[in-house]
């Protein structure tokens, strides 16, 4: 689950992270009052106007903005404000921008230059260690860097099972050449930084930039967190902070009829039990030349308003142009799923496109006869890649 950048600040602060501080406003008026508070609170000549949106490369796409004066803020947060923004992150159409963020300007003048730089805590799924990705490249986008100077890129890997050790911390407060006061502040910064990430079950920290003030201060001006959904249950606070505006309203339909979907760009709807079999089933259809049109996973129960709700999810998208139903009937019984595939077509009446099923398991014989026998719109297969290949000639006819 992916929040947004406030959220995200407002978690690393609660774990002694140094963070940009900022109000949100949701209105031009309220961007106003908030920039005099801001403004009162840090001492600070400027602000920040940032939208907030679950998408990465704001400013290049006008959605980061300095305000000076109540007039300047208040015309820059208008034009945020309702704005679809485009970012490389987003689709064509963008993201809605609901509210802004009115954060404090930390790029003062001072003693020494300011300095940016990139870091996140992700796990590394091949070792199975969190690690700490880090840069002096800060403020860019990090997959340019990674590309163009590979060399500047450290990772630093944590034993699971004594954690991120202080000598860690240190070493990367070194590779970013930090010195004296600025020194012992990103020690403190990454220490607090991880304990954040391994305390609530995030599946990534992203801070970029983390900015060295002018003064020496190490502080997160950007903050991209993502909280592992299988872990919600044991923080519903940060579960509370969940905006379903910021996702697709399909997934999130699908999500309260317990359904795993996923959206893709294809032409060939999959309704399956399992995600290992969804994923393979994915698979032969590309190879079949087919486009899968998205991931589905029923799960272990396939009754009738299982399955009808399942179908209309699917239809939702006007480019699905047949629909592949690959269910192993292993705890679930053929048969069962079968009666419900019918009992779900004929709730629906007329679906405008083929319905290909291939049951396996338990009762599967059964299964094929009751969909042969329906006298439906709906085509039986044994083998899975006899089911592609189904599916690849109807869609063409369709």
């Amino acid at each position: 689950m992916n929040i947004h950048e406030y959220q995200g600040k407002q978690i690393l602060k609660s774990f002694g992270v140094a963070i940009q501080e900022g109000i949100v406003a949701e209105t031009p008026e309220q961007a106003v009052k908030a920039a005099e508070e801001v403004k009162k609170l840090y001492g600070c000549d400027v602000v920040v106007i940032k939208a907030q949106v679950h998408a990465g490369g704001r400013g290049k796409g006008g959605g980061i903005k300095i305000g000076k004066t109540a007039e300047d803020v208040f015309e820059k947060a208008s034009k945020i404000i309702g704005m679809h923004l485009v970012t490389p992150q987003t689709s064509a159409k963008g993201k809605l921008v609901r509210k802004v963020l009115i954060a404090q300007d930390v790029y003062y003048p001072g003693e020494t230059p300011t300095k940016e730089f990139y870091m996140s805590v992700l796990l590394d799924r091949a070792k199975g260690r969190n690690i700490i990705i880090y840069t002096t490249e800060g403020g860019m986008d990090i997959e340019q860097v990674a590309h163009d100077t590979p060399d500047k890129i450290w990772k630093e890997e944590i034993d699971p099972k004594v954690g991120l050790r202080d000598f860690q911390a240190r070493k990367i407060a070194f590779n970013l050449g930090l010195e004296g006061k600025a020194n012992k502040e990103m020690v403190a910064f990454v220490k607090a930084l991880y304990k954040a990430y391994d305390s609530i079950d995030a599946s990534l920290f992203e801070i970029n930039p983390v900015l060295k003030t002018s003064d020496n201060k190490i502080i997160a001006v950007d903050a991209k967190v993502s909280l592992d959904n299988n872990a919600l249950y044991r923080h519903p606070d940060y579960a509370a902070l969940r905006d379903v505006t910021e996702e697709d309203p399909t997934e999130v339909e699908a999500g309260e009829h317990e359904l795993n979907y996923v959206k893709l760009d294809g032409n060939v709807g999959c309704m399956v039990n399992g995600a290992g079999l969804a994923m393979a089933t994915m698979d032969i259809i590309k190879l079949s030349g087919g486009d899968p049109a998205n991931f589905l996973d029923v799960g272990g129960t396939a009754d009738a308003k299982r399955v009808e709700q399942a179908f209309r999810i699917i239809l939702k998208d006007p480019h699905v142009k047949g629909i592949l139903v690959n269910i192993f009937g292993g705890i679930v019984r053929c048969d069962r799923v079968a009666n419900g595939i019918v009992d779900a077509y004929k709730n629906m009446g007329n679906i405008p496109v083929p319905i290909i099923v291939r049951l396996q398991g338990t009762n599967a014989v059964e299964a094929k006869k009751i969909i042969d026998e329906s006298g439906l719109k709906v085509y039986s297969a044994i083998q899975l890649q006899e089911a592609a290949d189904l599916v690849g000639k109807l869609i063409k006819n369709n």
